[in-house]
């Protein structure tokens, strides 16, 4: 009998960290009014521990060839994205408060070329593994030993691309490439298991010929054990994050009313403030 996983995974309690940067997306959405806030909570670990621990990059030199690449292929998650990278140096914090102005670099979607250390224009879902699978063979090309991160959500891999894109990285085994699902088992309109059930998702991956790692997508230490290395030489990486859509503010968790808020009142935007202090964070 088939089992699905459970919709929360039991997680460390958020630390200042974790809470600093679910700060600086409620400070866009402060200044936007809405966006997309719960499909970026659940990605702030993967995000943190990525440019804290695994990647090697230069903030001030975006470009820089030697880089590592991380691709946002859930790009309506860019409020956790943009919190990073203007952490560490991408970009002004300040500009986080022009998030979807007439005038901003920060749309809904993060796009190359005008957000700094945005690799791929995402948000057309199903894309961005293709784009990195290129990106991690023209690295093998040019002989260099850049790692290409994907960071895909579970109701965008229901997309035939990923699986093509899956088949393709195993092909070349492209052990610089590696895939994070963000599992939170949610997508715009319901459970993932009730729009196109995806299990048993870790023997699908490796069915594809990948090296698949389970782990809590909140706990920082197991992502850093999945993440500093490939699983496996000559095979793709895929680790599947479970995480809690919404995670670190309990009103807004798995709360589909949250999935996209298109007007986010001053009420609103007390709670989301005070569910980030100490005394009240989420387990």
């Amino acid at each position: 009998m088939q089992t699905v996983p459970m919709l929360n995974p039991v997680s460390p309690p958020l630390d200042a960290r974790s809470r600093a940067l679910r700060k600086l997306c409620v400070e866009a959405i402060d200044g936007a009014g809405r966006g997309h806030l719960p499909s970026a909570l659940s990605l702030i670990e993967v995000l943190r521990v990525l440019y804290d621990d695994v990647m090697r990059y230069r903030a001030a030199e975006p470009m820089w060839l030697e880089r590592d690449r991380c691709i946002l292929s859930k790009g309506h998650g860019c409020l956790g994205l943009y919190a990073i990278l203007a952490d560490k140096g991408y970009f002004s914090r300040d500009l986080l408060r022009t998030y979807c102005s007439d005038d901003t670099i920060l749309g809904g979607h993060p796009e190359r070329g005008k957000v700094p250390g945005a690799e791929a224009s995402t948000g057309a879902l199903g894309h961005g593994l293709a784009i990195g699978i290129g990106m991690a063979i023209a690295a093998r090309i040019q002989k260099r030993d850049s790692r290409t991160f994907v960071i895909t959500g579970d109701g965008e891999i229901n997309e035939g691309s990923i699986w093509e894109g899956a088949m393709a990285a195993s092909k070349h085994r492209l052990d610089n490439l590696t895939v994070i699902v963000d599992r939170n088992k949610l997508q715009s309109y319901g459970r993932t298991v009730d729009v196109q059930d995806l299990e048993p998702l870790t023997d699908k991956w490796r069915a594809f010929g990948f090296a698949v790692a389970d782990v809590d997508g909140h706990d920082v230490e197991a992502l850093r054990g999945a993440l500093k290395q490939p699983l496996q030489a000559g095979k793709p990486t895929c680790v599947i994050a479970h995480t809690i859509k919404g995670k670190g503010i309990p009103h807004i968790e798995n709360n589909a009313e949250w999935h996209h808020r298109s007007k986010v009142t001053a009420d609103d935007l007390s709670k989301l403030y005070a569910a980030l202090n100490p005394a009240t964070e989420a387990a």
